[in-house]
């Protein structure tokens, strides 16, 4: 597709929307060829609120925004999650149709489009790979660090926007521009929640009705919790959350760390420097959910 309006089923979007790298870079070439910023957004579409903060934040911030939409599939360790992620295309369109201007634009690229051959390059991240998220979903973070190498290379943004749901993929995304020795500005973006307190996911709309109302326990679990760290141990508050997670029955907890923000290694105790966070992954069901809390003594968090 190339810019302008888009038809697609039926529906006439008044957008620059692309599927092929060529097009993209060949419509980059003609807005980039004054001084202006390009902020990124790179998402797997199913978007939400979480995900529409992070262009209107790109929006207000650069003189134009892209968004990718790519299910990346060399970043799934388990091929049933690959199958069951959500693909809303038509949906997420519509509701970034109200938020672009008319020199923002949306890369919707296939599978073939992007690993064109399969892929073999193995990224090492060192110790920001080895523990939370990178012990239970093994490959996931170098299938990031490749899929996120080329989203940049094919845009050349100034800025990128990420969600800090997803803190220790921000680690990772920061550690691949060194590597790669590419200049863009990492933007780290808030948690964007329900009323409940429950992380705003893609995966939230699979979680059945008993699992979305024992879900925000999580959330809440970690805030309580942390309340009352006043002279004890990581290891102590981990098994709080853990047995108040797990109580429900109907949650079950994958991992819980507290980790200093800059490194991700695991702190043993709160006599730390640094800024100190709290990671959780939970099982709902046959939905994974995760979700961090930065930590601070006594009453000095957010």
């Amino acid at each position: 597709m190339v810019g302008g309006y888009q038809q697609i089923n039926g529906y006439f979007y008044r957008m620059n929307i692309f599927n092929t790298i060529a097009d993209t870079r060949s419509y980059l070439a003609t807005v980039r060829n004054r001084p202006v910023t390009l902020g990124l957004v790179p998402t797997m579409g199913a978007l939400h609120e979480g995900h529409l903060s992070l262009v209107r934040r790109s929006v207000e911030e650069n003189h134009f925004t892209g968004i990718s939409i790519f299910v990346n599939p060399i970043q799934f360790n388990n091929p049933a999650d690959l199958e069951k992620y959500p693909r809303t295309l038509e949906a997420d369109l519509r509701l970034l149709e109200p938020l672009l201007g008319e020199n923002d634009f949306i890369f919707a690229p296939s599978v073939k489009e992007m690993y064109p051959i399969p892929e073999t390059h193995v990224y090492r991240f060192g110790p920001l790979e080895t523990t939370m998220e990178g012990a239970f979903r093994p490959g996931h973070f170098n299938g990031v660090g490749i899929v996120v190498n080329k989203l940049f290379r094919i845009t050349q943004p100034d800025r990128a926007y990420f969600g800090e749901k997803d803190f220790q993929q921000l680690a990772i995304i920061r550690r691949m521009t060194e590597i790669e020795n590419i200049k863009v500005k990492i933007i780290p973006c808030p948690i964007i929640r329900e009323p409940d307190g429950l992380a705003m996911s893609s995966r939230n709309v699979r979680l059945t009705p008993e699992h979305r109302k024992a879900a925000p326990l999580i959330y809440r679990s970690m805030i309580e919790i942390c309340r009352s760290a006043e002279g004890r141990y990581p290891d102590d508050l981990k098994n709080d959350i853990r047995s108040r997670i797990d109580s429900t029955g109907l949650l079950v907890t994958e991992y819980i760390e507290f980790a200093e923000e800059s490194t991700l290694q695991p702190v043993k105790t709160f006599e730390h420097k640094g800024n100190v966070r709290c990671f959780v992954a939970v099982r709902a069901g046959d939905v994974r959910l995760i979700d961090n809390l930065r930590f601070f003594k006594g009453d000095e968090r957010h």
